[in-house]
C-alpha cells in the first residue's frame, strides 16, 4: 500500500506530516501533495496555503530528505481558454519547467492538454479526479495523452466490475480516494469543481462574496436524508485489503484544506487498517455533520462484500438504508 497524504502547502505543516510519520513509523506513507502557484491556474478544491516557488524548492527538498515524494496539484476543472493562448501556453511551460527542475515528483492535473505538455517533463502525470474517469474507455485515452497515474472518479470506489475493467484495459497506476464525503453521483459536483476553479484562481476575477449554495444543499440533503451518508463511496481503513485484492495500490486521502491534526489522525486511521469510533471524524465533508451524525465504523464491518456485488439501483435495494438505521446515530 502506497498512502498519498494532503499537505495545506506550509513547510511546518509538511514537517508535522513527515514527524508524525516516522515517529510512529507509518511506513505505508509514500507521498504528500499540495496546491501550486494560484497566478498560474486554481485547482478543483478551497486552498489554504500556496506554496511559492521558492516554498516548493525547500519543501520538496525535505520531503525526499525524509523519502516522501512530492506532488503538485493543478486540477482546476476550468481555466478560461486562458491555456490553449500563447501566453498560457509559455506559462505553463515557464512553470513545468521550475517544478522540474526543483525535483517535484508529480503534477495532478485535470486538463487534457496539460497532460500532453507534461509528456515533456520527467515528473510523473497523474490525473485527477476532477477529470472524472469511471470507465476503461475514458482511462485508456487518457493514458494515450500520457498518465503515469490516474485517480478513478470517487463514484466507482465501489463498483468492483469497473474498476477491474480499468485495471485491464490500462498500465497505468490507478489510484483510489479513500475518504473523500461527497454525495454519490452528486448533482453539484461539476459545478462546484468550476467554482473552486475559479475562486482559488488569483487571476480570476475577484469572488469578494458568494454563497456557496452547492455547500449548503449538500449538507441539507443528508440531514434529510441520512442514508446518503452511507451511499457515499468512500472505504473504511478496514477495507483497503479488498482492492489491493485487485491490483490496486495507491490509495490517497482527501481534506488537503482541513487542519494538520485532522490529516495526521486520518493518516493513522489509514496506516493501520484501522478505527474505532465515527467515521465522519475520517472523511473530509462538511464538519457540521459530525456534529449532528454518528456513524459507528466497526458497525460497518462486512458491509463492503454487499457492495462489491450491488447494482447501484437504489430505489430497489435499500440495503444502505438498513445500514443507516444499524450504523447511524443523531447525536443529541
Amino acid at each position: 500500500m502506497r498512502l498519498v497524504i494532503p499537505h495545506p502547502g506550509h513547510f511546518s505543516a509538511l514537517k508535522d506530516i513527515i514527524e508524525y510519520k516516522e515517529a510512529n513509523r507509518l511506513v505505508d506513507v509514500a507521498e504528500v501533495y499540495m496546491a501550486g502557484l494560484p497566478q498560474v491556474m486554481g485547482s478543483g478544491r478551497a486552498t489554504l496555503h500556496a506554496a511559492l516557488i521558492d516554498d516548493i524548492r525547500e519543501q520538496t527538498e525535505y520531503a525526499h530528505q525524509h523519502g516522501i515524494k512530492m506532488n503538485i496539484v493543478m486540477n482546476a476543472s476550468c481555466l478560461g481558454g486562458h491555456h490553449l493562448t500563447f501566453e498560457g501556453y509559455r506559462l505553463f511551460e515557464w512553470y513545468f519547467n521550475e517544478l522540474d527542475k526543483m525535483g517535484v515528483d508529480g503534477v495532478t492535473v485535470a486538463e487534457p492538454y496539460l497532460v500532453e505538455l507534461l509528456k515533456e517533463y520527467s515528473m510523473e502525470t497523474v490525473i485527477s479526479c476532477v477529470s472524472h474517469v469511471d470507465s476503461p474507455q475514458r482511462a485508456v485515452f487518457y493514458e494515450a495523452l500520457g498518465a503515469d497515474c490516474i485517480t478513478v472518479d470517487t463514484n466507482i470506489n465501489r463498483d468492483f466490475s469497473t474498476l477491474k475493467a480499468i485495471m485491464s484495459a490500462v498500465s497505468c497506476n490507478i489510484r483510489v480516494i479513500v475518504n473523500e464525503g461527497c454525495l454519490y453521483k452528486c448533482p453539484f459536483r461539476y459545478a462546484h469543481f468550476n467554482l473552486f476553479s475559479h475562486i482559488t484562481a488569483s487571476a480570476s476575477r475577484p469572488l469578494n462574496t458568494f454563497a456557496d449554495y452547492y455547500f449548503d444543499k449538500c449538507i441539507s440533503i443528508r440531514v434529510r436524508d441520512p442514508s446518503q451518508i452511507i451511499r457515499s463511496p468512500w472505504i473504511r481503513p478496514e477495507d483497503i485489503a479488498e482492492y489491493e485484492r485487485i491490483g490496486i495500490d495507491d490509495f490517497k486521502l482527501a481534506g488537503r484544506a482541513n487542519a494538520v491534526g485532522w490529516i495526521l489522525s486520518c493518516m493513522e486511521a489509514y496506516s493501520r487498517r484501522s478505527y474505532d469510533g465515527n467515521l465522519l471524524e475520517l472523511l473530509d465533508c462538511p464538519s457540521e455533520l459530525r456534529d449532528i451524525f454518528y456513524v459507528d465504523n466497526k458497525a460497518l464491518d462486512g458491509c463492503i462484500k454487499r457492495w462489491q456485488s450491488c447494482n447501484r439501483i437504489c430505489d430497489e435495494c435499500r440495503y444502505c438504508d438498513d445500514i443507516t438505521g444499524r450504523a447511524l446515530k443523531v447525536i443529541k
